[in-house]
């Protein structure tokens, strides 16, 4: 898995056959993992949140190519409330959430089963214990192969895995949170509801436990690297430092601001995931640029 395409905008912003182009030249171009929710866009005017899976559905059953790709779904950030436009009234993780959205999201990707299922964001109000069954329950139903967290605390993801192991029951292998290569000021609050960003003791969890796999959304920045300006919460010292170097590294060997980032999130060993609204934008995103140890450690030294 080189980058996950992100689909939140297909079947609203992104219109269907512009998405099926996007799907299309995705899949030609070896990509193989999709990545939705059973909310995306809710926070849209007109929308309700079937939009993305059932884009990919439409299309899934117009290529009858299920086993090309894995297919990343995720619950309890849907509005429990119809028109809400709000992470305040989400569904939640609770055992009767988790069953109906697998079912919901299955009924609208048109499949028997999702290759990793996500618990979307954290659920304070429900027991751990009855969410991490919840989850073991899709995957001994055959309805997900694998399942994740997103937008959870450390400790948080660290107590889901260690119940469910105690129980024999399937774990946390994924974890998806915010992430690129340049870093908000410490401590800003972001402005989106839900993001929950990439932490230096995240990153050290990842790599400690040897069987969980980094997903990170927002990799690049929502188009800020090239045609929009930085959010507010990026200006600092450390930014000013950092894309300077990387117009540095992408001039040497001849890669856009876009492609550096996502080679450097790559070594890593990070999955990022990335949303285009053109099949041109595809093609930026799909070209592999490789960077050598010489050209990390330039990346990589201290703001």
């Amino acid at each position: 898995m080189r980058i996950a395409l992100g689909t939140i905008p297909f079947g609203t912003i992104v219109d269907e056959k512009t998405s099926f182009a996007i799907l299309d030249r995705f899949v030609e171009g070896g990509g193989t993992v999709l990545d939705t929710a059973n909310n995306y866009p809710f926070w849209l005017d007109g929308a309700t949140g079937d939009e993305s899976e059932a884009a990919i559905g439409r299309w899934l059953a117009s290529r009858r190519n299920r086993d090309a790709v894995m297919i990343s779904t995720k619950c309890g950030a849907r509005p429990s409330v119809p028109g809400a436009r709000t992470l305040d009234a989400a569904e939640g993780l609770s055992a009767g959430v988790v069953r109906a959205a697998i079912e919901g999201s299955l009924r609208r990707l048109g499949t028997d089963h999702v290759d990793v299922y996500w618990a979307h964001i954290d659920d304070r109000a429900t027991p751990l214990e009855e969410t991490v069954a919840a989850f073991d329950e899709v995957v001994r139903a055959g309805q997900a192969g694998e399942v994740g967290a997103s937008n959870h605390a450390t400790w948080r993801l660290e107590r889901a895995r260690t119940l469910a192991a105690a129980r024999g029951g399937a774990r946390y292998g994924h974890v998806q949170l915010r992430h690129s290569y340049l870093r908000p000021r410490p401590g800003v609050r972001l402005p989106e509801g839900g993001h929950t960003l990439v932490t230096e003791e995240l990153l050290d969890y990842v790599r400690s436990e040897g069987d969980l796999r980094l997903w990170v959304y927002s990799s690049l920045l929502a188009g800020a690297y090239t045609a929009k300006p930085l959010p507010e919460h990026y200006d600092h010292p450390g930014t000013t430092r950092r894309l300077a170097v990387l117009d540095e590294v992408a001039g040497e060997i001849g890669a856009t601001r876009n492609q550096v980032v996502l080679a450097w999130l790559r070594a890593r060993d990070i999955l990022p995931i990335v949303g285009v609204s053109s099949v041109a934008q595809l093609e930026e995103i799909m070209t592999d640029v490789k960077l050598d140890a010489g050209l990390l450690s330039r990346l990589d030294a201290p703001v």
